[in-house]
């Protein structure tokens, strides 16, 4: 089991390839598959306090310190979100948890800064679609590849504990889709996704689509190598889902409210929820949708389009620098 998030280990599938492999052991026992080889396992400062530790591509090291305008607990309520680990584990001190998580995500992160210098050398925009399950993310994905495959190319990455149902969709709309399943699992992390970046065919200077597990908890906590994490929120679900959730939308740079065309018959204050998502994360940007009618989609097609750009420019800048420097030699 992780202390991270506290889901299961060594039951991930991934379509094509056969489980197990180079296998390792965490500090909590679980073991997984290693398939890159050469690569290190990074680890926070020494100095590092509290919270959780991301490193960068250029190998600077943060914290996010949870310091998120949480609602107020009032009396008579259980909270096990105390504490420097912000979370419980049966017979594990607070102290142990911290060390465990800051070693599995020390090791994840050094996967993602991996598959992230993998992607920004082929000019890939990487996205990683997070929600709660039935917020409409596959339709909202197929209705998206439907409109830009003729224009960019395009691959996706699905995962889910069980079943090839999304990839399956994907695959009919006539873009590439590779299945993980994480079986116990209850996220993706950036060691499945590098498996599955070496067996699909990437879209150079296009876009990867890799939809995570339908949970808006601990998908927040692994960067996965992706440029942006955007989350997506429907309005059948409650506006005040970011207060709930507060890590993920914290985490996001993008939130799309979908379901837009059931707003009529919903108590739903889209205001509301704007209002709640930018107390956790004041920079984050919104857009409303509907997957099904196609409302809003120019606005979010456009967002792609630009973070696209983004992407092939920074890969045009740092080979005029190469060049530049192999002038100068």
């Amino acid at each position: 089991m992780c202390t991270v998030c506290g889901c299961g280990a060594g039951e991930t599938r991934i379509e094509g390839q056969p489980p197990h492999e180079h296998e390792h052991e965490h500090a909590d026992g679980t073991r997984h598959s290693h398939p890159h080889e050469g690569e290190t396992h990074a680890h926070p400062p020494a100095t590092a306090g509290q919270g959780h530790w991301h490193q960068h591509a250029d190998g600077s090291w943060h914290s996010h310190s949870h310091t998120h305008d949480h609602p107020y607990v009032p009396a008579g309520t259980l909270h096990y979100g105390q504490g420097p680990a912000r979370a419980h584990a049966p017979g594990l001190s607070q102290a142990r948890m911290v060390r465990i998580e800051q070693d599995i995500l020390g090791k994840n992160d050094a996967y993602a800064r991996a598959n992230r210098e993998h992607l920004a050398g082929q000019a890939i925009l990487a996205l990683n679609l997070v929600s709660s399950p039935g917020s409409g993310k596959t339709s909202l994905l197929t209705r998206t590849l439907t409109a830009l495959k003729d224009h960019h190319p395009l691959a996706v990455i699905e995962g889910d504990q069980e079943t090839a149902f999304d990839a399956e969709r994907i695959r009919a709309t006539g873009v590439p889709a590779l299945q993980i399943n994480t079986g116990k699992g209850c996220h993706l992390d950036a060691h499945m996704v590098g498996q599955a970046l070496a067996q699909i065919a990437l879209p150079a200077g296009g876009i990867l689509f890799i939809e995570n597990v339908g949970n808006l908890v601990c998908p927040a906590a692994f960067d996965l190598g992706e440029a942006a994490k955007v989350a997506i929120l429907s309005v059948t679900e409650g506006a005040d889902k970011p207060l709930k959730y507060p890590d993920m939308f914290h985490a996001a740079r993008l939130m799309i409210i979908n379901k837009m065309d059931l707003l009529p018959y919903v108590d739903f204050d889209v205001d509301q929820a704007i209002a709640y998502a930018r107390r956790i994360n004041p920079q984050l940007q919104v857009l409303t949708v509907s997957a099904t009618r196609g409302d809003g989609f120019d606005a979010w097609l456009a967002w792609l389009d630009t973070e696209l750009g983004a992407v092939k420019q920074t890969r045009i800048d740092s080979l005029e620098r190469e060049l530049a420097r192999l002038r100068g030699a």
